[in-house]
């Protein structure tokens, strides 16, 4: 009777404990969060700045975007952009050698980088901020004055010569890049890349050039974050910066695939001795401001854009073992026409099953409503993932540098937040039938020799891509069968009875 009562107590505890809750039946409300507001200048010419003081340690970090990209490289000299970008770092520069650049960096272990990539050139600097000074005039000198040392030169071309022969070794380097090249077409600036001609063809002259007629601070936003003082940091940027003339800043201009081009459907393939065949599927898109944006990101993210998470994940690699990699991607820009890609890694005999499984989840996310779980988690995922996205004061100034950079408003992404919250399961359909579409669809497959081509063509007409001794690619030729007769075919896709609803 003692035990009992003292037991009592207890066993009241225990009852009126609330029953375990299942953690994946819990829900929570989006996360809402305001970045800190940057200050924002412009100098008499033309050069934007943006400001955003963080003391935490005593770091400085200054980026810069420049308005030039590798779509104004000639077309016989593909790689003159990213050339000029590298040497204008390592070339020497404001009065300094390459050498003496090199070491002054290290006496204040500073670091500095600059790259020109498709559609702008990037710059930045880490210092301590007691070596600001010492910083900003080498990172002003590689901007303003670039001595482009010809040595240097000559070490980028190798360097970047090398860069193309070892693309040709690897697989799926091969299979994204010319399925690239399929959405927009060889020449176009979006899928162009250099060539070890075109590389050679390059002379410093071209290098010195490019950056007369492209970097002017007027081209130029500025972002410095770190531990430094409003009036301070701003005094600093004029005496490297203020004397620098204006010039005439190239606008970003990138055609449109011609529409009876983007129309054309088409199964390839190239022949290269690998375990494994590499599969890329998919079309040209649409660009970052369209209207459908938003429902078409939502039906990527629950069709593979999400790792471990996507229907493709998870009928091709766990419940069927097929491929350890494998997902889908929505890539899009405000220059160009954006692209959405499928891919998958898999063994050759299970080469059918996987693209099978893709073309089939293709039709399915274009023609049945996803359901509400999948849409909320989808839309979960993006709104709380968000955050992490101004989760420093150099993420939230470099986000809106690129927002100004691409002529978007300030709040675009804020704005996108709350589109995805509104986001219904008809607009997901609306917008995946509309531009996920199989009469359109692209397919490049990477792997070994005749017998992919027949495992492709139980999909429709196989096209191949055949690589010469150098490595190039050469085009515009139809495989049929063993006995290697060729001829020009048409783009029409035939979907196996198995795939075919």
């Amino acid at each position: 009777m003692l035990l009992l009562v003292l037991f009592m107590p207890l066993l009241s505890a225990y009852a009126t404990e609330p029953a375990p809750v299942d953690p994946r039946k819990m829900t929570f409300d989006a996360v809402k969060y305001l970045p800190s507001e940057p200050d924002r200048l412009v100098f008499r010419n033309g050069l934007v700045v943006y400001l955003l003081e963080d003391h935490e340690l005593p770091l400085i970090t200054i980026g810069a975007l420049l308005r030039t990209g590798g779509w104004l490289d000639p077309p016989d000299k593909v790689g003159l952009a990213a050339l000029t970008g590298t040497v204008m770092r390592t070339g020497g520069s404001g009065g300094w050698s390459a050498v003496e650049v090199e070491d002054e960096l290290a006496q204040f272990a500073g670091r500095m980088n600059i790259a020109i990539g498709r559609h702008s050139g990037s710059a930045t600097l880490d210092v301590l901020k007691k070596d600001l000074k010492r910083g900003l005039q080498l990172f002003a000198g590689a901007l303003r004055t670039p001595a482009f040392d010809p040595a240097h030169v000559e070490l980028a071309k190798l360097q970047a010569i090398e860069r193309i022969r070892r693309c040709e070794d690897e697989p799926e380097s091969i299979a994204s890049r010319e399925f690239v090249k399929l959405l927009y077409g060889p020449s176009h600036p979006s899928a162009r890349e250099s060539s070890i001609d075109s590389v050679q063809r390059i002379s410093r002259e071209d290098l010195i050039a490019f950056h007369a007629n492209t970097i002017h601070p007027n081209g130029i936003i500025l972002g410095v974050t770190g531990d430094f003082r409003k009036d301070e940091i701003v005094a600093s940027l004029l005496e490297v910066f203020g004397d620098w003339e204006a010039g005439a800043v190239p606008e970003v201009r990138i055609a449109d695939v011609p529409e009876s081009e983007a129309q054309r459907a088409g199964i390839h393939f190239i022949n290269k001795d690998t375990s494994q065949t590499h599969l890329r599927v998919g079309d040209l898109s649409i660009k970052e401001n369209d209207t459908d944006y938003i429902p078409l990101a939502i039906a990527n993210d629950i069709l593979g854009g999400d790792a471990g998470v996507g229907r493709l994940f998870r009928e091709v690699r766990t419940k069927r073992g097929l491929a350890y990699s494998v997902g889908s991607e929505l890539s899009t820009g405000v220059y160009d026409q954006g692209m959405w890609l499928l891919w998958a890694e898999t063994k050759l005999p299970s080469t059918k099953e996987v693209l099978g499984q893709l073309v089939a989840n293709i039709e399915r996310i274009s023609s049945e409503l996803v359901s509400d779980e999948e849409l909320d988690e989808s839309k979960e995922a993006y709104v709380n993932s968000w955050i992490f996205d101004f989760s420093s004061a150099s993420k939230i100034v470099s986000r809106l540098m690129r927002l100004e950079y691409d002529g978007l408003p300030k709040d675009f992404f804020q704005q996108v937040r709350e589109k995805v919250l509104k986001v219904s399961k008809d607009d997901v359909l609306a917008a995946a039938k509309k531009h996920l579409r199989l009469d359109r669809v692209k397919i490049i497959a990477v792997g070994s020799g005749g017998t992919l081509s027949e495992v492709l063509s139980t999909f429709g007409h196989v096209k191949e891509i055949k690589r010469s001794s150098e490595g190039r690619i050469h085009r515009g030729r139809v495989l049929l069968r063993a006995d290697e007769a060729v001829r020009e075919t048409s783009y029409e896709i035939d979907l196996p009875p198995s795939v075919a609803r």
